[in-house]
């Protein structure tokens, strides 16, 4: 599969620069990938599509606010850290991305808020990428608390404006619980508590299992070979119970909904021999694209991504059809759907 097959052009305006005014508003284009049909709703409508006995699994990533704005040691210039892994807790090690990363060489000291955090750079990495460790005697909760006052929700580059107050919950779902992730799983945003409570009493179950978001998702592919592109290794954990709600709805026909990429990624990468889930802790690397013979979800819940992204080539890998792919997109267009992360929905059925 060519990455060319994957390019459109995507008005700037269509790209969603704040949420909806609540979560509950987004609009939801629902799709048959069997009937190649395409319909118009709202995210509430997805009440009248699941039933008793379907299976939601959800992924619980909570962001933290990973961008960090600091000066460096004697010049003083403006340094942004961008906060990717941590390394060594112990140590307090940080595996991060740099900008400017020309000013920035091993040895040098970074200096956050009123010094409030104080860093030396210890290694290069990549291109941008350093590896930093944080002059702090405190305890993990103290840094913690310090990290969550000085940073800032990390808001993706197509969003053109400075972060409000708002995105620090909105940037988030509302069944977030582990944190260390540096996007939220956008398809999660909608869901509202009053929605998942009525999806509940109608026999829907969510299942949560946990993708450690990182940048893997969002690297651009610079490879016309998509067999040649390799995507960054996020940790993933499926428990015993995740895997027994997931069965039990497969062996009884009833629908599972993966609820955004990280999730379709997760439970691809961990299938047993007999097609069944396996509970598992552990690393993924998974790419999917087209063609692909999905095992565990028979319906995706997503958005509506950037052109050549490996989310587009995911969604047309569940769709098996790359040219309703962009027949889907060009209709999004037409009728004016919001894109990205802060955009409306897509449910394939």
């Amino acid at each position: 599969m060519k990455l060319s097959k994957f390019k459109f052009d995507l008005p700037e305006k269509l790209i969603a620069q704040h949420p909806v005014d609540y979560r509950g508003d987004a609009r939801l284009m629902v799709v048959n990938k069997k009937e190649k049909t395409i319909e118009h709703k709202e995210f509430k409508d997805l009440l009248d599509i699941f039933d008793e006995g379907d299976v939601m699994v959800l992924n619980d990533a909570r962001v933290f606010p990973a961008r960090l704005f600091g000066n460096k040691e004697k010049t003083g210039a403006r340094i942004e850290v961008f906060l990717l892994r941590e390394l060594n807790p112990e140590l307090r090690l940080w595996d991060v991305l740099v900008d400017p990363a020309r000013k920035i060489r091993v040895g040098n000291k970074l200096f956050f808020g009123d010094d409030d955090l104080v860093a030396e750079v210890i290694d290069n990495t990549t291109s941008r990428g350093r590896t930093i460790r944080f002059l702090f005697d405190g305890t993990s909760d103290e840094f913690k608390s310090v990290v969550d006052r000085i940073g800032q929700t990390p808001l993706p580059k197509y969003i053109e404006r400075e972060v409000e107050e708002g995105d620090k919950e909105r940037y988030q779902t509302i069944f977030a619980e582990t944190e260390g992730a540096i996007a939220p799983p956008g398809a999660g945003l909608h869901f509202t508590r009053e929605l998942m409570m009525r999806l509940e009493i109608k026999g829907i179950d969510f299942a949560k299992m946990n993708l450690n978001i990182g940048l893997g998702t969002s690297r651009p592919v610079e490879v016309e070979d998509l067999t040649k592109h390799k995507m960054d290794s996020e940790k993933y954990t499926i428990t015993d119970e995740v895997a027994n709600l997931v069965n039990k709805a497969k062996d009884n026909k009833m629908r599972v909904c993966a609820v955004g990429s990280s999730v379709m990624r997760g439970l691809e990468s961990s299938v047993s021999a007999f097609g069944k889930l396996n509970p598992a802790e552990g690393w993924t690397d998974k790419f999917l694209f087209p063609p692909y013979n999905f095992k565990i979800a028979n319906s995706y819940l997503t958005g509506f991504h950037q052109q050549q992204s490996t989310l587009m080539m995911l969604t047309a890998a569940f769709l098996d059809d790359v040219d309703f792919t962009h027949e889907i997109y060009k209709t999004a267009m037409k009728e004016k759907y919001r894109f990205l992360v802060y955009g409306d929905a897509l449910l394939i059925v």
